[in-house]
């Protein structure tokens, strides 16, 4: 077919698209897309909020200057482009023209400036330190922002995901509390979509952004985030067509592979590369027992990892090695390895003291379950009776989302269960976790379970800043050793969650975080 049959087909596909749809670029412009935000986050500023279903949802609000293929390589967001100087301190973005927020008034580089050097190295756990790097940062004119880092930061250029640093406007948030300021209700971004209304308990309903800067995006009318807390109706909808996208733990792990079969979906775990998602069971390093490595090496040993990827997560798992992910730059498996042994278990907690009384309990410890689906309330049982073979009770408490992020971030917790982004380098997702300079109360998904080891802090704040990739990898492999030593947290799995949706639908999956993305590109067939 040469260009001129394919236009007059087009034309001829044109004249049976319904009322209110056009055609841009060869895409359709129209139409709705039904998805699923389990559970309901407690707000919508993914500056203030960092929590997975934040995420996915705040990713349509909000972005940032650039966004990372599957091989995690930069690509344009709101910067068309950047450069590097030659000693590796200087960088400087190019924004696109026309940026707006969705109140209408210009997006501009006093807004990067104000949004990565006032708001996140406030409230967010990774940007805070990222940016803590920077020596300047400056806006030399509307569409241009320099900063200028202390020393060279290998990873710098990945800091930037509309996650780890959103942009939002410096006109309403300048001399507020943040996290107080009325208008985060109206969650007011430069994103494809906009808030529209959000019914708690109900859905959240986004529309297009009018006044988005990319030629034609988005093409979908508006997407329609259902909240729905059961498992077997998340299923059903999927299945019978209600909605048509579902991410993360929206379907539980062990309803996936019935759904490969239903011909109209696909099914992939693509969109993930970026995040690594790393889970482990953290402990509070501050309360006893936790506060004694014994301890925690004893709980390495008394979880049967492989049985929990199997079980829990019916193989949609791998079993973690330590801080770094298989998956993540500068992973090193030549670490201590704890097997599954009830007697090295218990000869730990014996070694430190802690024997079982005349009714064989050693210990209780309560553990806050995450509320985020079934097999997390299934892992927790599967903690529970793993503790139970060495004489610990262990106590688990139900929340909802919020109470677990004010829990956990408030260190007001024993143990819990968590899963955390690794963002492509050690420097930007990993040494959050373990850093003492990142012990600060209140914000979630830095180092909450207080653990402090200066030669720890050393490396990881040498290898962030060293060029050289071999010498990195030298100072990552020393890291990893010690913490799987000291065991700090408890890893358990590499998680390989799934994305599912209806093929009706085009670039669901098209950069290394998925569903977290813009979708300003996503269109119905």
């Amino acid at each position: 077919m040469n260009r001129r049959e394919f236009t007059q087909a087009m034309l001829a596909a044109g004249a049976a698209i319904p009322f209110g749809i056009t055609r841009a670029a060869g895409r359709a412009r129209g139409g709705t897309l039904n998805t699923i935000i389990q559970p309901e986050p407690p707000l919508l500023v993914t500056a203030f909020n960092q929590q997975q279903p934040t995420l996915t949802l705040g990713g349509k609000i909000y972005e940032s200057l650039l966004k990372y293929g599957a091989d995690l390589k930069p690509m344009p967001g709101m910067a068309q482009s950047w450069e590097i100087s030659p000693d590796g301190l200087t960088y400087t973005f190019k924004l696109f023209p026309n940026i707006t927020f969705h109140d209408g008034k210009p997006m501009t580089s006093e807004d990067v400036v104000f949004s990565c050097m006032k708001v996140l190295t406030e409230t967010h756990p990774r940007a805070r330190q990222n940016f803590a790097r920077v020596a300047s940062a400056e806006a030399p004119d509307p569409l241009t922002v320099v900063f200028k880092l202390k020393q060279p930061f290998a990873p710098f250029l990945g800091c930037f995901d509309c996650t780890s640093a959103p942009i939002v406007p410096k006109h309403i948030y300048e001399g507020t509390d943040f996290r107080k300021n009325p208008l985060n209700d109206k969650a007011i971004g430069t994103g494809p979509f906009k808030l529209k209304e959000w019914v708690r308990g109900s859905h959240v309903h986004l529309v297009r952004h009018e006044g988005y800067y990319l030629k034609d995006q988005p093409y979908l009318d508006e997407i329609i985030y259902r909240i729905i807390p059961d498992s077997a109706s998340r299923a059903l909808a999927l299945e019978n067509g209600t909605v048509q996208l579902v991410q993360w733990t929206d379907i539980e792990f062990f309803d996936v592979q019935r759904f490969k079969a239903q011909k109209n979906l696909e099914v992939t775990t693509k969109g993930y590369e970026y995040f690594a998602p790393h889970q482990w069971l953290e402990m509070n390093n501050r309360i006893a027992p936790m506060n004694d490595k014994r301890f925690r090496q004893a709980v390495m040993h008394l979880i049967d990892r492989d049985a929990l990827a199997k079980r829990v997560y019916f193989g949609n798992a791998k079993v973690a090695t330590g801080p770094i992910s298989s998956k993540t730059k500068f992973y090193d498996g030549k670490v201590k390895r704890y097997d599954y042994s009830i007697d090295k278990a218990k000869a730990l907690l014996d070694e430190m003291g802690l024997k079982p009384d005349a009714s064989g309990k050693r210990a209780e410890i309560k553990y806050v379950v995450p509320p985020y689906g079934e097999s997390y309330q299934r892992a927790g049982e599967f903690f529970r009776q793993s503790f139970a073979r060495v004489g610990i009770d262990l106590v688990l408490v139900g929340t909802d989302m919020a109470g677990w992020a004010e829990k956990v971030g408030n260190w007001d917790y024993e143990m819990t269960q968590n899963l955390l982004y690794q963002l492509g380098d050690p420097a930007l997702g990993v040494s959050r976790t373990y850093v003492s300079s990142n012990i600060k109360k209140g914000i979630l998904f830095s180092n909450t379970q207080g653990y402090s080891n200066p030669e720890v802090d050393k490396l990881f704040d040498e290898a962030a800043v060293t060029l050289d990739e071999a010498k990195r990898q030298e100072l990552y492999s020393k890291v990893q050793q010690i913490l799987v030593e000291d065991v700090p947290v408890a890893w358990t799995l590499e998680l390989e969650y799934p994305i599912i949706y209806d093929k009706a639908f085009k670039n669901i999956v098209s950069t290394g975080i998925g569903s977290h993305e813009t979708f300003g590109a996503v269109y119905k067939s």
